[in-house]
């Protein structure tokens, strides 16, 4: 692994950032203080949580760009953390932990073969690694609204779901309408996202391919093949957890 010889000029022009994003921290925490919205202080830590996670793994990612073995077992290493982000999220269960595991990786092959297979985006480290990480990202948002959403359906409805099951209905008959709902309603942020591209918001991948200096018609062509890559992993991995979710016999646990 090798590190660009003008890091230390990089980290020393982050400063005026740094200063920006703590004035903005410092504005939401006393708004919110003001209002007396509970905890806070939660955004402000989520930054500092964010921006230490991502300096480390943007001094990381300095040394590994271009070699696909590293490339291969920094992407190994974001799966794990978002799989396990889900499955602390939905339950917190070894059992969960490989069904999230075995959903979010069929929608991120899937939607990655697709694309590199016909060349949508070019096959390198690079992109690879960019592209790679925005789709394991999404589908875990993804996988986490369906997975919470499913959970607080059931227990919302449960007497209609013991009224199924006492008819006879199989455990999956009997929530079947719910676990529909829930993966539409966590398709919705990533669908709406993609519904109003270029018309509501500029999204990070376009700006930065932008940043990084290529046309508006290039950054363009590369965000519509996210978009359209977030949707379909995340549709694999909605559909596919709620496989495993939905055959229910007892009333879920509350989650935290």
């Amino acid at each position: 692994m090798t590190w660009p010889r003008d890091l230390p000029a990089q980290l020393a022009g982050l400063l005026p950032s740094l200063v920006g994003i703590l004035l903005l921290i410092a504005i939401v925490s006393l708004v919110l203080s003001a209002y007396r919205v509970p905890h806070p202080f939660a955004p402000a830590l989520a930054v500092l949580r964010g921006a230490l996670q991502l300096a480390a793994i943007s001094l990381i990612l300095s040394g590994i760009i271009s070699d696909p073995f590293w490339v291969g077992v920094g992407l190994m290493v974001m799966f794990v953390a978002a799989v396990s982000t889900v499955n602390r999220r939905i339950g917190a269960t070894r059992q969960h932990f490989g069904w999230v595991a075995v959903s979010m990786g069929i929608g991120i092959l899937v939607t990655l073969g697709v694309v590199f297979t016909v060349g949508a985006i070019e096959f390198s480290p690079r992109y690879v690694l960019s592209f790679g990480g925005i789709i394991i990202g999404n589908a875990m948002s993804i996988a986490t609204l369906t997975g919470r959403r499913f959970g607080e359906a059931v227990t919302e409805h449960w007497d209609e779901v013991e009224g199924w099951l006492a008819l006879g209905a199989t455990p999956r008959q009997s929530t079947r309408e719910l676990a529909r709902r829930a993966v539409y309603f966590a398709m919705i942020p990533s669908t709406d996202q993609t519904k109003t591209t270029g018309l509501v918001t500029l999204p990070g991948a376009f700006v930065g391919a932008i940043f990084g200096g290529a046309s508006p018609l290039e950054a363009g062509r590369f965000q519509i093949v996210v978009l359209a890559g977030i949707l379909c992993a995340g549709s694999i991995a909605a559909v596919t957890l709620i496989r495993f979710l939905a055959p229910v016999t007892q009333r879920p646990v509350p989650i935290s």
